[in-house]
């Protein structure tokens, strides 16, 4: 009965990582998805920026960027440090890494591609 047990357990492990793997997936394409957070990942390119910076460059009211930001913190985009009442924005040092794996995953590799066929329902 112990291994069944563990064996439930390693299933019910190897799903739940497969969920978090999904969920930090759909949190980085959700962050990729709106143009204003694309710009802010441009602007970011040249370097760190203050926020005061990227909200005149934006011209956009500090709510909404604050919003952006987050969203793409949380997706792993973007690293922050707070410098007195001031926060800077850097691009992550690893973010595009993982956006390169999250695509990758998804590619059918040109040996497992098959043609689709014309007429599938007769």
């Amino acid at each position: 009965m112990a291994s069944e047990t563990t064996g439930t357990s390693t299933k019910s492990s190897a799903a739940t990582t497969a969920l978090d793997s999904l969920e930090r997936h759909a949190a980085l394409f959700h962050a990729l998805s709106d143009p204003r957070r694309l710009r802010i990942l441009d602007l970011l390119r040249s370097g760190e920026q203050c926020v005061c910076d990227l909200q005149a460059a934006l011209d956009c009211g500090q709510s909404l960027l604050s919003f952006h930001l987050k969203n793409l913190r949380e997706a792993g985009l973007v690293a922050m440090r707070r410098e007195g009442r001031w926060s800077h924005y850097r691009l992550a040092a690893d973010a595009f890494e993982h956006a390169e794996q999250a695509v990758a995953a998804y590619r059918i590799p040109s040996t497992e591609r098959r043609r689709l066929p014309v007429a599938c329902c007769n």
